[in-house]
């Protein structure tokens, strides 16, 4: 697997390091680290798992688990808690139940735990984390070119039509719908009215891409009331940014 993961705590103790070795005999890639601020921004990069880990009565300043929270939340990242019952139960009930992905009660059962490391990772490896993303547009190359920019960070689906799409979104569940507004037959609007008619795709958010920014055009997509809209010329980078800017703050 190869993937990596962050053991946080108070201090490295024995069980830590048996823990850590454990794990890298599992092809997981851990590293401890204290749980301040800047020690765990400093192992960030790459990290898609984290475990806390407490001793008794012992438990991160408020600072550090919100800084944890908000990483995660940006990066799509989950915890394993592990903790006596009133330890964990304090972690519950300040981080968001979808980011705890485990809960697990000392004293901890080593193969238990890398079970479900090990299970974490493998659905990483495949994908299951990853947010979907439906783009609709009558243009093949423009379509090619976004889903190239996304599919390592997305799972991504591709509809050259509104109806293609309304037929798609009738089997397969998406996370955001990209929806051309110029389009020929059934145009984005249309589109977007069929929606948010239908109780199933109703709720799904749908962002506009357009080719045309004057102010007349904007307003006229604006007045839709999607969740935004992206000018066509929008380089990689800058995408890829909106993007996880849009799904962190629909997690708050």
């Amino acid at each position: 697997m190869g993937s990596k993961m962050l053991l946080t705590g108070e201090k490295e103790t024995f069980l830590i390091r048996v823990l850590i070795k454990k794990c890298t005999e599992a092809d997981v890639n851990c590293e401890f680290v204290h749980w301040d601020v800047d020690a765990i921004n400093s192992k960030w990069d790459d990290t898609v798992l984290i475990t806390m880990y407490m001793d008794a009565h012992e438990r991160p300043e408020p600072k550090a688990l919100r800084f944890l929270i908000d990483r995660m939340e940006e990066t799509g990242v989950h915890m394993i808690v592990i903790g006596e019952r009133e330890d964990v139960q304090y972690i519950l009930d300040n981080v968001p139940g979808d980011l705890i992905y485990k809960t697990i009660y000392r004293p901890i059962h080593n193969d238990e735990y890398i079970d479900i490391v090990a299970d974490y990772c493998a659905k990483v490896d495949s994908g299951e984390f990853k947010k979907s993303i439906l783009i609709v547009d009558d243009d093949p190359n423009y379509m090619t070119l976004v889903r190239g920019w996304l599919k390592d960070d997305y799972k991504v689906a591709m509809a050259n039509s509104g109806l293609q799409a309304i037929k798609y979104l009738g089997k397969n569940k998406t996370d955001l719908i990209l929806l051309d507004h110029e389009m020929p037959i059934t145009n984005g609007p249309q589109v977007l009215e069929m929606l948010r008619h239908d109780e199933e795709t109703k709720n799904i958010p749908v962002i506009f891409l357009t080719g045309k920014s004057d102010k007349e055009s904007v307003m006229a997509v604006v007045a839709l009331k999607p969740e935004g809209y992206f000018l066509k010329n929008i380089g990689r980078e800058e995408l890829l940014q909106k993007l996880a800017d849009f799904f962190a703050q629909r997690r708050k």
